[in-house]
C-alpha cells in the first residue's frame, strides 16, 4: 500500500509540474482571466488526484477573510476550486522562492510576509487592504504551517491583526482528511473522501474573544468529524 502511495505521489508531482507550467503560460497570455485559470486548474485536480469532496454549509460572500486549518497543499486546491470570490492567499515569503508556485503567487498578486522583518507587517496590512478593495477575499492559515490533521496548533496573531485592520466579517473553514489524500510533507498520495465545512461567519466587532473562541469551535468541529470517521 505504501508503495502505491509513493507511486501516486510521484505521478502527482509530475502532473503538478506539467499542469502548473501550463497555468503559468496561460496566466502570462490571458492576464485578465487569472482567477478563471486558477479555478479551472483546481477543479481539474479533483479528477487527477481522484478525491471525493463533501461541502457542508455555504460561503459568506460578505466575509472578506476566511480562516482555515492547514493539513496539506490540497487545502488550497479545494478552496480555489469552489470558493465564489477571488482569493488572495497570505503565505510566508519563502513560498515565493519555490519554482512554479512562487511565480503563481506573483502573477496572482497573492500576499507574502517576511516573518523575520517586523517592517513587513505594515506592508502586509497595505496589501490586504488593496486586495479587499479590489473585491478579493483574504485567505489565511493562522497555524502558520501544516499540522497533523487531527490537532490544530496554536493560532498566530497575524490573522487577528489583519481582520481588526480590515474591520470585516471573518468566516472560519474546517478542512477534513486532506492530509490522508495528499500528504505533501511526507510525499504520499491516495484516493479518498475529503470534507470542507463552512462555519458561521463572525462579526469581530461584537466579541473581543472571537479569535480564541474561533479556534475552539474549529477544533471541536474537527474532533467531531474524526469521531464520525472512526
Amino acid at each position: 500500500m505504501k508503495i502505491l502511495q509513493k507511486i501516486k505521489a510521484s505521478f502527482t508531482f509530475v502532473q503538478f509540474v506539467i499542469t502548473v507550467s501550463a497555468v503559468l503560460f496561460l496566466m502570462l497570455i490571458f492576464k485578465k482571466h487569472n482567477r478563471k485559470i486558477r479555478q479551472s486548474w483546481a477543479r481539474l485536480q479533483k479528477y487527477l488526484l481522484n478525491y471525493e469532496l463533501e461541502v457542508i454549509g455555504e460561503a459568506d460572500k460578505e466575509a472578506k477573510m476566511v480562516i482555515l486549518n492547514h493539513q496539506s497543499f490540497l487545502d488550497i486546491i479545494l478552496l480555489e476550486a469552489i470558493y465564489p470570490n477571488d482569493l488572495a492567499w497570505v503565505a510566508k515569503k519563502e513560498i515565493e522562492n519555490i519554482t512554479f508556485f512562487g511565480n503563481i503567487m506573483r502573477l496572482s498578486k497573492m500576499i507574502s510576509i517576511d516573518r523575520e522583518d517586523k517592517k513587513s507587517l505594515m506592508q502586509l496590512f497595505a496589501d490586504c487592504k488593496d486586495r479587499v478593495e479590489a473585491g478579493r477575499t483574504i485567505a489565511i492559515f493562522p497555524e502558520g504551517t501544516r499540522g497533523d490533521g487531527k490537532n490544530m496548533m496554536e493560532f498566530k496573531g497575524g490573522a487577528k491583526l489583519i481582520a481588526s485592520k480590515l474591520k470585516t466579517k471573518v468566516q472560519p473553514i474546517v478542512v477534513v482528511n486532506t492530509k490522508n489524500v495528499l500528504d505533501s510533507k511526507n510525499f504520499k498520495a491516495k484516493s479518498g473522501k475529503v470534507k470542507l465545512i463552512y462555519l458561521k461567519s463572525i462579526d469581530i466587532t461584537k466579541d473581543k474573544n472571537w479569535f480564541k473562541q474561533m479556534q475552539i469551535d474549529m477544533q471541536e468541529t474537527l474532533d467531531k468529524e474524526q469521531i464520525i470517521q472512526n
